[in-house]
């Protein structure tokens, strides 16, 4: 085999690394953009459950997942810039950048997963409480906006059903001026409407808002972890293309 054959043969492989690593990138962008998207969704427009839970294991998991989404639009940059200049420090910071983000995004997904085999315990033990001892109650406003809002959502009343909120300081005190239940579990919301408990009136649903409460951050957590997982194992790939053009770029003479 001729030196010459041999020169072209690296050069069409080099070439070939840098095009993966092109698509690469754009591929990281996309995930890094639904990383991103997943982390910001689920804490503006869930953040109201957020007080219902007795951990911050989710929000924290969100969290993570929105860092790792800004990292990846800068690390995406700098893959670029990396592949153009063809220079080993450049792609050496490109894949520890890539490991980093790599071991965020794993962090968030392994996060959901045991947080997701616990949930359920977690909201037996803690929802009917919060309900019963915390609704409406003086600073507690974040938890009864909570609550309500749950109720209406979810169209529940009561931890597992109407007849817990028997037991709970508003309804038993004079706060609750006669009513039976939380105006919130009517079906439509007027005032003192909470007077009447009969099915007509209230959402009466099989397991209460638990039931509907734990289904909903089940399948949220699901998507959080697929989600962190599946960019993770994405930038696998982006590693060993790295590394692979490092490797090429280190044997070329000039």
């Amino acid at each position: 085999m001729s030196a010459g054959y041999k020169d072209d043969q690296e050069d069409w492989l080099t070439v070939c690394l840098k095009y993966l690593l092109f698509v690469f990138n754009f591929l990281f962008w996309m995930g890094g953009a639904a990383v991103l998207a997943v982390g910001v969704w689920t804490l503006v427009e869930k953040s109201d459950y957020l007080s219902l839970l007795a951990s911050s294991t989710f929000a924290v998991s969100a969290y993570i997942l929105i860092l790792a989404g800004s990292l990846v639009v800068v690390t995406g940059f700098l893959g670029c810039c990396a592949v153009i200049r063809e220079q080993r420090s450049c792609l050496s910071m490109y894949f520890f950048c890539l490991l980093f983000i790599f071991l965020i995004e794993l962090v968030a997904g392994v996060l959901a997963y045991v947080y997701y085999q616990r949930l359920s315990e977690e909201l037996k033990q803690h929802l009917n409480q919060t309900l019963t001892e915390n609704y409406a109650q003086p600073g507690k406003e974040a938890i009864t906006l909570a609550v309500d809002r749950l109720q209406q959502d979810f169209k529940c009343c009561g931890s597992n059903n109407s007849n817990d909120w028997m037991v709970s300081v508003y309804i038993s005190t004079k706060q609750g001026e006669d009513r039976i239940v939380p105006d919130s579990c009517c079906k439509t919301i007027t005032p003192h409407c909470g007077k009447r408990d009969h099915p007509s009136n209230i959402y009466k649903v099989e397991g209460g808002c638990i039931t509907k409460l734990e289904q909903f951050l089940a399948d949220h957590l699901l998507v959080i972890g697929a989600v962190g997982i599946g960019v993770a194992c994405l930038q696998i790939c982006g590693m060993v293309f790295t590394c692979c053009l490092y490797r090429r770029i280190k044997m070329d003479p000039y």
